[in-house]
């Protein structure tokens, strides 16, 4: 008899109608794959809200168990890849949209998708991180390739609250960047210099001048985690040479921009794809996260539920509501 395990399972009733419930799924339900790992720990990021609620750009095949990060133990490899007992991460490619992820006891996937624990991480550590963490460092790490270095001038980190703003902020300033935070929620100010921010602003100081085609210059590099008028804002306050990322569209898909700050100050603009990053950096990025860039106090970051309190945070992460990270706890 295949092994049963607790998950959350989404169910579409009706053509917008979708429901969640804790229920107990088998091995056998969950799709093909030669490495089946047992989940100590996850995460919740905005995109398994998405996923939560049906959004057809994130899911469209249900029942589904979302969940786009997983740590815990290798149960079986058939390629050899891992042996039981293994300790692994798995983050990005296909895992929580349509293939069945981490809000379930036990997960199966190709082993081409998991990254071996490295040394100087816990699995709950690792969750803390997750994607959020990951695409942190992915910006960082394009800053870096850019030429943007610690002694250049001021780093800009947008939506600065959220999972990735708050970890790209924590990475930073462990990095020796000067960083200045922008929220839209002024009451988070000591959390954001707790992390390392030089100085908090709201996002209205990003946004002054808005309107005119080239702004002051002032940003180095900017890691821009909200899109729209917020990434237009920063690139045309970016400064001569400098480099932004982007890896967010809350504020909006669209860039409402003209081409002035690229030919006129040469600023180079960065996408940051977490999901489909080759092996080669993701391993090298986890290593740094590891060691060199684990900005250390991740607990004050984070706050952990257990399945069952999953709703609550579903409900509040949609409403801009949870601040750092959520560790979802399938041990407990």
């Amino acid at each position: 008899m295949a092994e049963t395990f607790t998950a959350l399972l989404v169910e579409k009733s009706e053509p917008k109608t979708f429901t969640r419930r804790l229920t107990t799924r088998s091995l056998d339900d969950l799709p093909e794959g030669d490495l089946v790992v047992r989940v100590a720990y996850s995460s919740l990021n905005f995109k398994d809200a998405l996923s939560a609620t049906g959004h057809p750009g994130v899911t469209r095949k249900f029942p589904h168990t979302p969940g786009i990060d997983a740590a815990g133990t290798v149960v079986s490899c058939d390629s050899g890849a891992f042996a039981p007992g293994d300790e692994v991460i798995v983050t990005g490619f296909d895992l929580g949209m349509e293939t069945d992820g981490g809000f379930g006891g036990l997960i199966r996937i190709p082993s081409a998708w998991a990254v071996r624990l490295p040394d100087g991480l816990s699995l709950r550590e690792s969750m803390i991180l997750g994607t959020a963490g990951f695409t942190a460092a992915l910006a960082v790490f394009k800053l870096e390739q850019a030429g943007v270095m610690p002694g250049d001038g001021e780093i800009l980190v947008t939506g600065a609250t959220g999972g990735v703003g708050s970890l790209a902020v924590a990475i930073l300033a462990k990095c020796g960047y000067r960083v200045t935070a922008a929220t839209g929620k002024a009451s988070e100010a000591d959390f954001l210099k707790g992390l390392g921010a030089t100085d908090v602003v709201g996002r209205e100081a990003v946004l002054e001048g808005a309107e005119k085609p080239m702004m002051r210059e002032r940003w180095a590099g900017v890691v821009d985690c909200v899109g729209g008028d917020t990434l237009a804002a920063a690139i045309k306050a970016t400064r001569y040479g400098g480099a932004v990322t982007c890896c967010g569209l809350v504020g909006s898909p669209d860039l409402p921009l003209n081409v002035y700050p690229f030919i006129l100050r040469g600023v180079s603009l960065h996408g940051v794809d977490s999901v489909q990053c080759p092996m080669e950096p993701r391993l090298e990025l986890w290593k740094r996260l590891a060691g060199p860039w684990n900005p250390g106090g991740l607990e004050e970051v984070a706050s952990e539920c257990s399945l069952e309190g999953l709703e609550e945070k579903i409900q509040a992460i949609l409403k801009g509501q949870l601040r750092g990270r959520t560790v979802v706890n399938l041990k407990a």
